[in-house]
């Protein structure tokens, strides 16, 4: 059994920092433009990936090394030249002393996250696909764009904008050096699609959607059993997922084998 504690946590914030950097990486090989890049203070990692996206803030902060009032001011002043917001996902698992740090500076927290897990090593049992019809497959990179059309369609749903935001962000996601994402098909047609990523020994799942027209088939179950599989056949030992806490996606991953590691929670520079 696995024990949440510190080391553990360190091994999930260090994952999902990875595949984060991986796709600023990404983004500033293919839109130099865009000035994206990424930092390490005090073993923090700050990442710009535009004014907008969700992955400009810091990862991993506090959880290697003890925050100081230093090292925030320099990774404040590396979003602000850049015109950004300041942000921060701390885990629980932190220096407490990080809590009054932030107090301090002018911070408020404004969300809380789900870091789930599901061990690939011990009784494992992947998910059973409730439909023959659907096909998966992981993707070539000559079909990334397509990718991220299929994600975008099944966002769209939720909000037009979030849709439009998807299709570009799909397009730089889906070739990340550590990205393997995936496609559920009927008859050759794509009807979902799923984010995964490889970082050493633990694989992350991203978020997968379902175009309207083909939702409640069973897709969603074929990519999370497909993608677990592989995971286990690349030498995984372990699968994450974050979700927001009581959200369908949390439920889901639990009725998936997943259990909750710890609750991360997200501060914002108010001042």
């Amino acid at each position: 059994m696995l024990i949440s504690d510190k080391s553990f946590s360190q091994k999930l914030e260090r994952t999902e920092a990875s595949a984060n950097a991986d796709l600023v990486e990404t983004r500033a090989r293919l839109q130099p433009e865009s000035g994206a890049a990424w930092i390490e203070v005090g073993g923090a990692w700050a990442m710009f990936d535009g004014v907008e996206s969700p992955l400009t803030q810091t990862f991993r902060l506090g959880i290697f090394e003890e925050a100081t009032s230093a090292q925030l001011a320099e990774i404040e002043t590396f979003f602000t030249e850049r015109g950004a917001p300041v942000f921060h996902e701390i885990s629980p698992m932190a220096d407490m002393s990080i809590l009054s740090l932030l107090n301090e500076r002018g911070y408020s927290p404004i969300e809380m996250t789900s870091v789930m897990y599901r061990d690939l090593t011990y009784d494992f049992e992947s998910p059973t696909p409730v439909n023959p019809n659907i096909s998966t497959r992981e993707i070539n990179e000559s079909e990334a764009d397509r990718w991220a059309e299929v994600a975008a369609r099944g966002w769209a749903t939720e909000h037009e904008s979030l849709g439009e935001f998807m299709l570009a962000f799909g397009k730089i996601a889906a070739r990340t050096k550590g990205g393997r994402p995936f496609l559920a098909e009927i008859n050759r047609e794509p009807i979902a699609a799923a984010g995964f990523g490889i970082y050493d020994d633990v694989c992350i799942l991203a978020g997968a959607t379902t175009v309207p027209e083909a939702r409640n088939q069973g897709a969603q179950n074929a990519l999370l059993a497909a993608r677990l599989e592989l995971a286990r056949s690349n030498g995984c030992s372990l699968a994450m997922i974050c979700a927001l806490p009581g959200s369908q996606s949390q439920k889901n991953a639990q009725k998936n084998g997943f259990n909750i590691a710890y609750t991360r929670t997200k501060w914002h520079l108010s001042r």
